[in-house]
């Protein structure tokens, strides 16, 4: 438990920084290009290389590429390093050739992720930018693979700080443009170098993002040699094995598409209801389990593939509950605060500039809908990696079509019972519900798998967890009641008040309530929080 605090800590805090960077990054575009027209036409456009890359690689990376490089540094005379090479090189090469391709095929990609109209501002502004933006996948991927490999060789900080770079410079470019541009949300007069300077500015930062990288790989002396003989690339093996991940993949991205159609369709529908409040929600709720959840993913599925491989299935199980407990002890009271306090979140972050007060409120809606979610999204990313640490990336296939398929269900039919105005809402309730049947799913396979996974241990120590959040939830509603029936709305002021009250006030509570009812996981945080003061 201490190893993995240790180092989840050091990627926690660089993931907290990044993900605080990024909070500004989106606070400025919010401010400076809206969430109508202009902000769903950039929101789209931004959401395809991402998509692109799990489909090819993300995906791959955790489920197969990790193990195989733990592999080859325990076996290879090398101590893997030749394999190292080759995966970079072979990655690099690959990349490019993929980006150059996507730049051309910008306006079919376009047509799949959003329900807009060829030659509508929308779909044209799109197309631009996402010219300008899909160049970035080379690079995306090249640092992608570095991170990975620096993960094996446990030096987790570069991967986790380097995304703080990339915030700043497309910080910078935002603030230049509602310096420099006299067109605002306004789709209709922004120009092409408007839309040059934002889409070359945000593939700017994922280059600097690479760069800090392939820096950190050096200074641990690895040495990058192109390697071209992809005999020994092992890529058959690693075909075999990603195949399925990939499946996966596809399945999500089927099931991410059928997202951004129904939400642009939304956005036509009622101005600023579309892509962008999807998309900014949703930042947000990735937010906890991005400073949580992957610092603790990253450090134990190198650690779980090791002990699969030496045959130590109780040290599965028990990596894996630590885990579990350690994640939920603090994803559980975020997740009942989002729900309470979803609007006073987002109106200090998104209610500037371009982006009305009542635009902000709007996302902060959807917010709330996600806090249903983050529990259950965390525990099904961790069982996967049981899965993946055994080499199995076939079970994770069908687990994720399961929940695509209830998803897509959902949403169709949220969105055919719900009003325009609430279409993202239902959006964001069948993603919940579905990733809560997914997880069980998950939970019944895996368990199989290892020979149980203590689920009464767990059960147990989340209910604890959930009664000790249940005071911090009052006193958040309580915060939200009296800024609202009392002191008359969420301005920018009242709502820093809620987050103080309800927020931190509530975390406090929380972490004072768990503690007295000894809860050995928030005991840990707050004896490692306690002892880094004291020193």
């Amino acid at each position: 438990m201490s190893r993995m605090l240790r180092a989840s800590a050091i990627m926690a805090a660089g993931t907290m920084v990044s993900r605080v960077t990024g909070f500004a990054r989106t606070m400025v575009l919010a401010y400076a290009i809206g969430t109508k027209a202009l902000g769903d036409s950039y929101n789209a456009a931004y959401a395809i290389p991402y998509s692109i890359l799990d489909l090819l690689l993300l995906g791959v990376l955790s489920s197969v590429v990790v193990p195989m490089i733990v592999r080859a540094q325990q076996h290879d005379h090398d101590g893997g390093r030749a394999y190292e090479q080759r995966l970079l090189t072979i990655s690099a090469v690959a990349l490019i050739v993929v980006a150059v391709l996507a730049v051309f095929a910008a306006p079919l990609l376009i047509d799949l992720y959003t329900d807009w109209t060829p030659g509508s501002n929308k779909y044209e502004v799109a197309v631009m930018l996402a010219r300008f933006i899909l160049p970035q996948l080379a690079f995306f991927g090249v640092g992608a693979v570095a991170g990975a490999i620096l993960n094996t060789r446990d030096r987790y900080g570069a991967p986790m700080w380097a995304p703080v770079v990339n915030n700043l410079v497309v910080i910078a470019v935002f603030v230049a443009y509602a310096v420099f541009s006299g067109a605002g949300d306004d789709i209709g007069a922004v120009s092409t170098g408007d839309l040059a300077l934002l889409g070359l500015g945000t593939t700017a930062g994922i280059v600097a993002q690479a760069a800090i990288l392939i820096v950190a790989l050096r200074r641990v002396g690895f040495s990058f040699v192109p390697r071209f003989d992809l005999r020994n690339a092992r890529l058959g093996e690693m075909g075999r094995a990603g195949v399925w991940t990939i499946g996966y993949v596809i399945v999500t991205q089927l099931g991410f598409m059928l997202t951004t159609n129904l939400a642009s369709a939304a956005g036509d529908a009622v101005e600023g209801h579309g892509i962008s409040p999807y998309t900014l929600a949703f930042q947000l709720f990735q937010l906890p389990y991005g400073v949580i959840g992957v610092s603790v993913i990253t450090a134990m599925l190198p650690r779980m593939s090791r002990a699969v491989g030496e045959g130590r299935l109780n040290d599965v199980r028990t990596e894996f509950g630590s885990s579990v407990r350690l994640i939920c002890s603090l994803m559980v009271p975020v997740s009942l605060l989002l729900m309470v306090l979803g609007p006073a979140i987002t109106v200090p972050i998104y209610g500037h500039g371009a982006n009305s007060v009542a635009d902000a409120v709007y996302i902060g809606n959807v917010l709330q809908v996600y806090g249903l979610a983050l529990v259950p999204f965390a525990v099904f990313q961790l069982l996967l990696r049981v899965f993946y640490s055994f080499g199995d990336t076939r079970t994770p296939v069908f687990v994720g079509a399961g929940t695509t398929a209830v998803n897509a269900v959902l949403m169709v039919l949220f969105n055919a019972m719900l009003p325009p105005r609430y279409a993202v809402m239902g959006l964001a309730l069948a993603y919940a519900v579905a990733y809560a049947l997914g997880a069980m799913l998950a939970w019944w396979l895996a368990s199989r798998r290892v020979e149980g996974l203590g689920g009464w241990t767990i059960g147990m120590a989340l209910t604890r967890m959930y009664l000790a959040a249940l005071p911090t939830a009052v006193l958040a509603l309580a915060a939200v009641w009296v800024v609202t029936e009392v002191v008359n709305g969420l301005g920018f002021v009242n709502s820093l008040i809620v987050l103080a009250t309800g927020g931190g006030l509530g975390l406090l509570l929380y972490l004072g309530v768990a503690h007295r009812m000894r809860i050995p996981e928030v005991n840990s945080i707050v004896g490692m929080v306690a002892g880094r003061v004291g020193r």
